[in-house]
């Protein structure tokens, strides 16, 4: 069986107060910070990069769970390794050439490798990766097109999601884009197990509560086949 993970997406905190608001979440009963690093290229929105991720870390232990949007994946694994990032989870559609190479930098760098795709990418593509030698440790299934927080759930991703399970049954399946109270219970009989939540996290008026009703959801659902 599979742990919930539950990430709560500090993209939709207050950045002028990130470290009060990673642990506000932590405290809410958070496993991991979902951290979205976007470059302006492979996704039209600018969000953060190392510097801020080094910031963050002299303030928080937490798992820091960092979803690289960006167009070169691999110029940014030596910074943020030294940063403090934990997870460095890349998109299959910009490591094609070179993914084995990523994956093993990532490692080096002391770091827990993902691959991430887009809606629309067929989930085949993702396989070499998860059975190669030195294999990525978590599929990341966009359920929104990346870029933007506050999008609406797209439950057609679902069968990605199902068919990771089915194939691999002890692997990390996170899911990200419009996760909350009405949709996680799609995602979880699915079995995604690592949930990213932004809006519906931050936006409660009891955080802990929507993160309680995630998790339980997931471990409902761990018997529940697709």
């Amino acid at each position: 069986m599979v742990k919930p993970k539950i990430a709560p997406s500090m993209l939709s905190s207050d950045f002028a107060n990130l470290a009060s608001e990673a642990e506000r979440m932590l405290s809410c009963g958070a496993d991991w910070l979902h951290m979205d690093i976007m470059d302006g290229h492979f996704v039209p929105n600018l969000t953060i990069g190392a510097p801020v991720i080094e910031s963050l870390r002299k303030h928080t232990s937490a798992y820091l769970d960092c979803h690289l949007m960006v167009t070169n994946p691999l110029d940014y694994v030596e910074p943020l390794g030294k940063a403090g990032a934990s997870g460095f989870t890349f998109h299959v559609e910009v490591s094609k050439d070179n993914w084995q190479e990523l994956i093993q930098s990532i490692k080096s760098n002391g770091m827990r490798p993902g691959v991430a795709l887009k809606p629309k990418t067929p989930i085949e593509e993702v396989y070499p990766l998860i059975e190669d030698e030195t294999p990525v440790e978590m599929v990341l299934v966009m359920t929104v097109e990346p870029g933007f927080g506050g999008q609406k759930f797209m439950p057609e991703t679902m069968e990605k999601v199902c068919a990771l399970r089915k194939k691999y049954p002890s692997l990390d399946i996170e899911v990200d884009g419009g996760l909350g109270p009405s949709t996680i219970d799609i995602a979880a009989s699915a079995g995604a197990n690592c949930i990213v939540a932004g809006s519906s996290v931050f936006g409660a008026p009891e955080p802990a509560n929507v993160i309680s009703l995630m998790r339980k959801s997931v471990d409902d659902a761990q018997k529940i086949s697709c």
